[in-house]
């Protein structure tokens, strides 16, 4: 399978789309998720074009789980969290439906809920304050 360039995080990446950006360097962008499971739901992507971990350059992994650790504790501490899910998919079966490398970043509570990934966006003012939080919390 190939990597497609017209993927929305491509897109994104490129400037066509718009995104609530959290943080960014010259090898990684991380956005809040528009559909977010939970509050703080941030997604970690590589500027190299990579379909997903199975294709991805080695190369490319290092900076940029060394930037979802960064951003975990950063939404850790901005949401007041207890713990930090961290999920990546591959491929459909999977569960894979953006075919760009990316990885969800959800700082967690105990006994709170994970809303579905699908269906409603989220209010663009509230992603906007999430990622402001972010944002103050990766500067501290």
């Amino acid at each position: 399978m190939t990597y497609d360039p017209d993927n929305i995080f491509a897109r994104i990446l490129r400037g066509e789309i718009p995104c609530h950006k959290v943080y960014e360097d010259e090898t990684t962008l991380a956005f809040m998720d528009v559909m977010p499971q939970v509050d703080g739901h941030t997604l970690v992507i590589p500027k190299a074009p990579s379909r997903n971990l199975l294709d991805a350059d080695p190369a490319v992994l290092g900076p940029l789980m060394a930037n979802v650790q960064k951003i975990a504790r950063a939404a850790r501490q901005a949401f007041g969290a207890e713990g930090v899910l961290v999920k990546q998919f591959n491929e459909p079966a999977a569960g894979q439906t953006v075919f760009h490398l990316h990885i969800h970043v959800l700082p967690r509570k105990t006994g709170e809920d994970i809303r579905p990934h699908a269906g409603k966006m989220a209010d663009h003012g509230l992603l906007a304050q999430h990622a402001g939080m972010i944002r103050a919390a990766l500067e501290s």
